[in-house]
C-alpha cells in the first residue's frame, strides 16, 4: 500500500506554548517499501509514527497523509479506526514489552484487541496464525506476561499488530532493551515479514538495523526531515552535514575512530527561523541564517544551503 506525507506538522499544547514536534515532513514510500526513520532522541521520530497512526494523545496533526488513495486524516475518528487503523495499518509502540497486562494470559490479551476492533471471523484460527507468522508456538497463548522471556513479549506485541494483516506496520524502537542475540532474531523476523509483502515503517536509534530493513530512510532533526532518500544513498554519499555526523558516530572494525556532534537541537518550543543545525554544524555558512529549501537529490531530497548550486538529481 502506497504512503504518501505531505507537509506534515504536529504539534502539542504546553503551559508554554505550542510544541513543534513535527514539521513540514515530506516522504513516498511506493507498494512493499519499507523507510527507517533515524535521529536523536526527542528529534520528533515517534511522533512521526503516531501522527499516521492518528494516535497521538493530546497533539494535533495537519498536512496530508495519503494512505492508498485516500486522505486518512480527513477521516472522522469512527471512520478511520473502521476501516484502517489495525486492519490496514498497524502500530508497535516504543517500550511494547511493557505494554501486555500482566494480570491477563496472552490469549485473552489478544481477544481484546479483536474485540475492540469489531473483527467478526475466527478468534482462534487468526491468533494462532499470528503467532506463527513470528515463531511462537501457541502454548504461550496460555502463559501470563512473566511467564515469557523479553524476546518472547516482543514477539507477542509483534504479532498483535499483525492480527488483522495488516499491509503497513510502525515500529517504534522494535530492538531496544533486547540483549544482541533477542536482537538479531527480531530483526531476522522483520526481515521475513518484509519478505512476505508486507511494509514497515522503522523508528530507531540504531542505524546499523535500518541498512538492513529499510529500502527509503528519513532523518529527523528538530523535528524536520533533514535528509531523504534510498538507504543506498543515505549511507553511501550522505549530504547533510547532520546525517554524515550521525554514520561518523557509529563504531567500526576498522577505520576512524567513532566522533560526536557537540552541542545540544534547539528547543521546540520557539523553533528557530534559521538553519536548526547551524549551532552545531561545522560547514554553517551565511546564508544558513535562513531556513533551507528542499533540495531534490537522485532518490529524495536534502535541506542544506550548501547544495544550493549544485545538480543532485
Amino acid at each position: 500500500m502506497k504512503l504518501s506525507v505531505k507537509d506534515l506538522t504536529a504539534r502539542y499544547s504546553s503551559s508554554n506554548g505550542p510544541v513543534y514536534a513535527v514539521e513540514d515532513v515530506d516522504f513516498d514510500l511506493e507498494d512493499g517499501q519499507s523507510i527507517g526513520i533515524a535521529g536523536e532522541s526527542a528529534c520528533g521520530k515517534s511522533t512521526l509514527g503516531l501522527s499516521i497512526i492518528r494516535m497521538l494523545a493530546g497533539g494535533k496533526v495537519q498536512g496530508k497523509i495519503i494512505l492508498g488513495d485516500e486522505s486518512i486524516l480527513d477521516l472522522s475518528e469512527s471512520e478511520f479506526n473502521r476501516k484502517y487503523r489495525w486492519k490496514k495499518i498497524s502500530m508497535v509502540f516504543q517500550g511494547a514489552m511493557n505494554t501486555l497486562d500482566p494480570v491477563f494470559t496472552i490469549k485473552d490479551q489478544f481477544i481484546e484487541v479483536l474485540k475492540q476492533h469489531n473483527f467478526q471471523g475466527d478468534f482462534q484460527k487468526t491468533i494462532e496464525d499470528a503467532m506463527t507468522s513470528v515463531s511462537l508456538d501457541t502454548s504461550v497463548l496460555k502463559r501470563f506476561p512473566h511467564e515469557l522471556s523479553g524476546g518472547m513479549k516482543q514477539r507477542v506485541v509483534i504479532a498483535m499488530a499483525l492480527l488483522l494483516k495488516p499491509q503497513f506496520v510502525i515500529a517504534d524502537e522494535p530492538t531496544t532493551a533486547l540483549d544482541v542475540l533477542i536482537q538479531a532474531q527480531i530483526v531476522n523476523l522483520l526481515k521475513d515479514l518484509k519478505k512476505q509483502g508486507m511494509s514497515f515503517m522503522l523508528i530507531t536509534h540504531d542505524l546499523a538495523i535500518l541498512s538492513e530493513l529499510s529500502d527509503k530512510i528519513g532523518i529527523m532533526y528538530a523535528g524536520q526531515m533533514v535528509e531523504f532518500g534510498s538507504s543506498h544513498e543515505i549511507y553511501k554519499n550522505p549530504k547533510h552535514p547532520y546525517t554524515q555526523g550521525l554514520l561518523k558516530s557509529i563504531p567500526t572494525l576498522h577505520g576512524e575512530k567513532p566522533s560526536y556532534i557537540k552541542g545540544n537541537p534547539p528547543s521546540l518550543l520557539n523553533p528557530p527561523t534559521e538553519c536548526r543545525f547551524i549551532e552545531r554544524c561545522p560547514l554553517a555558512i551565511e546564508k544558513c541564517k535562513k531556513l533551507p529549501p528542499k533540495i531534490k537529490t537522485k532518490t529524495g531530497y536534502v535541506q542544506c544551503w550548501l547544495y544550493e548550486d549544485e545538480k543532485l538529481t
